[in-house]
Parts: C-alpha cells; structure tokens; sequence
C-alpha cells in the first residue's frame, strides 16, 4: 500500500510531469553525504566517513583508511598536510573527492608553501592505495606538492624507505581508479603510479611533476583503460609511461589519445630517457591525436613493447630546434612517422595554440639534463592564463581521427563513475567543441 508519503511524491512528479514545456524547473543538486560526518579539523590515525563540504581539515602524521571503510570529500572541501614528519594518507578502504568546476577540493599544504619555488619539496606522501584497496575517485581536485620520502611503514611493493612516494599509487588489479579534471602539481616523483587497475583518466593537469626523474603518468602492469584530453607541462621525465612491468595476470592496454604535452623530459638525469610518450616492456594499446611541444623525445616505442598490439598515428610534433625535430619518434625505438602524422623541421607546423607561445623558451641553447631552477616558470607550469585550444588555422584542427571508441573498462555516469569521452576530430586535450579539457590555469592560481 502507498503511504501518504508515497502519495506525496507521486502527486510531485505528476505536477512537475504537467508543466509546460516552455517552463524550466530549477532543483539543487543535493550534497552527496556517507555515513559519519566528520566535524573536527584534525585527523589522525583512522578515518572514515565524510569531509563536509566548507570545510578546512588538517593532518600532520599518517592517517588510515581501513579496508571496507570510506573517506569521501564534498565539494568545497580542503584537507591540508602540516608539520615535518611528511604525512601520508594510507587507503585500504575508497577514497572520493568529489569536487565540482565551481567548487574545487583541495589536497595539498598550507597556502604560505603553495609557492612555484617549493615544486618537489616532498611536504606530504601522498594518497598510497594497498593492493586490497577500494576504488579511487578524485574530481576537480588539486593534489599539490606531495612525494617526500617514505618512512619504514611504506609498502615495500612500491617504495622502499627513504624513496620519494608518488604522488598517489594505487595497485588493486581489480579496482576503479577514476579521476577526471583534477590538478597535479608539483610532486617529487611521479605524478601518480597505477600498478594495476581499471583506469579513466579524463581532463586533467599535470604540472611540474618530478626533479631529476618522475612521469607525470606511470602506468604498469594490469592497467586496462583509458587516458585522454589530459594536459602535461614540464614532466621532469616522460608525460606518459605505459609499461607491462610489474608481474601480473592481466597485459597493460592503454588508449592515450588527445592529449597535450610540453617541454617535458629534460630534468631526467639519465641519458636517452624521457620527453613524452613511451611505450615499453609488453605494453600495448592505441596511440592517437596527441600533441607533442619541444619534448626531449617523442614518441618512444621500444622493441619489447607488444608491438604487434600497438596502433598508433594522427600526432602532431612541434620542437624549435632539430635536437628535439630529429628525436620525434626516438631513435633508440621501433617506432616510425605513420601517415596521418604532422611534423617536420625546426619551427614547422606550429600547433598555435589560442593563448600560449611555444617559443618563449630557445632550446637551441639547452644542454640536458637542467635542474628545475633552469627552467623559467612558464616552461613547467603557467604562472598566467592560457589557452591550448587549436585555431582554426592549426595544422592539428580537424586531423585526428574517431576510428576507435574508448575502452570504458570503469563504471560510468553520477557522481561516483566516469565521465570518459572517445577520441575527437582535433587533435590535443582542447578540442574545439568544449567537450575537452576545462582548465585554463594552473593549479596555483585557480581560485581557492
């Protein structure tokens, strides 16, 4: 039997059923709320439950998501590593951050350290999933200045003590990692290291990621998913590593298509490593409509990569001087220009971007490897505004292609799946419809 609450809500929808069509009801979206709402503003040790939403909250030694155990972030929310003892976030449990585009979370250190001088100063540890953990959900979140080293209770799968954490690991073979619009800036080593899982990385921004080493994007055994419209500025090594390393039931297959990516690679200590793409050991996957600026290498597909399993054209190549022209595809590689490809000499097929100069920097006069203090602001991150949306006049407008659809190997749709897009006609992370990348600044001055 309907009660008089029932009655009530089916008399609701009739009414709302009988507007007309003209009309438009406005209903506000309601804060997603777990269990536990979280009222003081430290934590430590165990946590669970929900960060509310205008909230600031703070943590100066590790604390713990239990296996089973949730910590969700509303909108709005911020969560502030202090002290010295570079803290960590340990999930065995599901960790949300559930940020919007008017409403960012934040996850990073106190504003007077949120500076470009302290890119890799390693203040916190990062989020570090164990390989029972649940699922990962970061939207709209900056996730800033993490990767000190880690102490005696790192897992030894990952680091050993002492190592510079990641950004965030996560290594659950059978698990979601979901992360779209988010920022990633300044981490000591990598921006983030999926070991294994299920992946949809979509629209975000990785700045300044890594010292003398460090991807942006680590991707390794067991990852099966898709990377696209993601933006890399100034990766101390490659934007993106997709490597079948690791040990595990499951090959990595990773889609990377429509991404842009700048001035990375020349931090990296080791010679003949590092700049953009790299494809390695058993690795496969489809390669496509990426856009590639004065990187140290280009694409970099090594012969023990599953070749046979890697398809890839439709990238646009920019460098300024033939050091970086004559290392498009890396000569120590498998890999050759494919038919749909635009490159060319020094200065050729300039990608021209709506609001960035991809030649403030000469990189005639660059002998690599540079420290980060040799690298002016505007080559790893953007202390302005900026637009890497194409002009109609872009060699990269309307060149790529939409033979393929996304994998979607995660949950999709609400607020705890994926929102992951397929491959677009322009190439890069800023098609010219809007349907890619929406951020225009860095994650330092994006408002707070």
């Amino acid at each position: 039997m309907y009660t008089k609450y029932n009655w009530f809500i089916l008399a609701l929808v009739v009414a709302l059923a009988a507007c007309h069509k003209a009309e438009t009801v406005n209903v506000s979206k309601a804060l997603v709320v777990t269990s536990h709402p979280i009222t003081s503003d430290s934590l430590k040790g165990s946590i669970s439950g929900t960060l509310l939403s205008g909230k600031t909250y703070y943590f100066s030694a590790d604390i713990t998501i239990n296996a089973k155990d949730t910590l969700l972030m509303q909108a709005g929310s911020r969560l502030i590593a202090v002290g010295s003892a570079s803290p960590q976030i340990t999930c065995n449990g599901t960790f949300i951050s559930l940020g919007t585009e008017d409403n960012n979370n934040y996850i990073t250190v106190p504003d007077a350290q949120r500076t470009f001088a302290n890119a890799g100063k390693g203040y916190w540890g990062g989020i570090q999933c164990g390989e029972s953990s649940g699922d990962l959900i970061l939207k709209w979140t900056h996730f800033e200045f993490a990767g000190g080293p880690a102490g005696q209770a790192a897992d030894l799968n990952v680091f050993a003590p002492g190592d510079p954490r990641n950004n965030l690991s996560y290594t659950n073979i059978n698990g979601n990692v979901i992360i779209e619009d988010c920022w990633f800036y300044g981490s000591q080593d990598d921006g983030m290291r999926i070991l294994h899982g299920k992946v949809s990385l979509m629209r975000n921004t990785f700045e300044d990621c890594g010292t003398t080493g460090g991807e942006a994007v680590n991707l390794k055994n067991g990852v099966v998913g898709d990377v696209g419209y993601n933006l890399v500025i100034g990766a101390a090594t490659n934007a993106f590593k997709i490597s079948n390393s690791g040990g595990g039931p499951i090959e990595n297959k990773t889609y990377l298509y429509n991404n842009t990516m700048l001035n990375s690679g020349f931090r990296q200590l080791k010679s003949g490593r590092g700049g953009s793409i790299d494809y390695e050991k058993g690795a496969s996957g489809k390669i496509y409509n990426n856009v590639i600026v004065n990187c140290r290498f280009g694409m970099r597909l090594t012969g023990d990569a599953d070749i046979t399993n890697i398809a890839y054209n439709n990238q646009q190549f920019y460098g300024n001087d033939i050091s970086l022209t004559s290392q498009f595809y890396s000569v120590d590689g498998v890999g050759k220009a494919a038919s749909a490809d635009i490159l060319g000499a020094p200065k050729a097929n300039n990608p021209k971007f709506k609001v960035y100069d991809v030649d403030q920097f000469d990189y005639s006069a660059v002998k690599p490897p540079l420290a980060q203090s040799a690298m002016p602001q505007a080559i790893v991150t953007v202390s302005g505004g900026y637009d890497f949306g194409l002009l109609a006049s872009s060699p990269g407008y309307q060149k790529g292609t939409t033979s393929f659809k996304a994998q979607r190997t995660v949950p999709q749709g609400g607020d705890f799946g994926a929102t992951t897009l397929d491959p677009n006609a322009d190439m890069g992370a800023y098609p010219t419809d809007g349907t890619g990348n929406k951020h225009f600044t860095s994650s330092l001055t994006s408002a707070k």
